[in-house]
């Protein structure tokens, strides 16, 4: 009787063992490849809130198409202990990559050539970017030049592969204060 009672919980712990080892390879299966959404969106939206208005009533500080971005926006660096810093920074797709290329940002004339551009990848596997910029008068556009920022701003991430996740557009209104 006991070997009995033995063997029917051999049975039973070998098949909790064997979905458990399914489960694990078929999360793995899914996540191979893809990074940390929520810290993406999290940086995308800091980006983008932290947005300048230009100081200039012609020079925009923000210029934008349907697939770049560029401003001076505040960013915590790692060589500054972390604090935000104002740097420019500019969101595009390279190659496959959603990458973020951004230097300090100087509220003058640089005294001789501007350090590069440092360049971040945000995300692999992104196969389009698409900004859209909502106007104070009404109406997205795809295109942003002017000394004001607009109301609202609009990512829209298309990732590559045979089975890409779904992410929800990021709409984001810009901070009205200079840095």
């Amino acid at each position: 009787m006991a070997l009995a009672v033995f063997g029917f919980l051999l049975v039973g712990l070998s098949q909790t063992m064997r979905f458990g080892v399914r489960a694990w390879q078929s999360e793995d299966r899914m996540s191979k490849g893809k990074t940390d959404l929520a810290s993406v969106d999290w940086t995308l939206r800091m980006v983008l809130e932290n947005l300048a208005p230009s100081e200039d009533a012609v020079h925009p500080s923000m210029t934008g198409t349907n697939a770049t971005l560029s401003g001076i926006t505040r960013l915590p660096i790692p060589d500054t202990a972390l604090t935000e810093t104002p740097v420019e920074a500019a969101l595009a797709v390279s190659g496959d990559r959603l990458v973020l290329r951004w230097r300090p940002y100087m509220h003058g004339e640089w005294l001789g050539a501007p350090p590069p551009p440092r360049e971040t990848e945000l995300m692999p596997g992104v196969a389009r970017l698409a900004i859209a910029y909502w106007r104070r008068t009404g109406g997205w556009t795809s295109s942003w030049q002017d000394p004001t920022l607009p109301a609202l701003i609009r990512l829209r991430l298309t990732f590559a592969g045979d089975n890409p996740p779904r992410w929800p557009d990021i709409v984001v209104t810009p901070e009205l204060s200079p840095p």
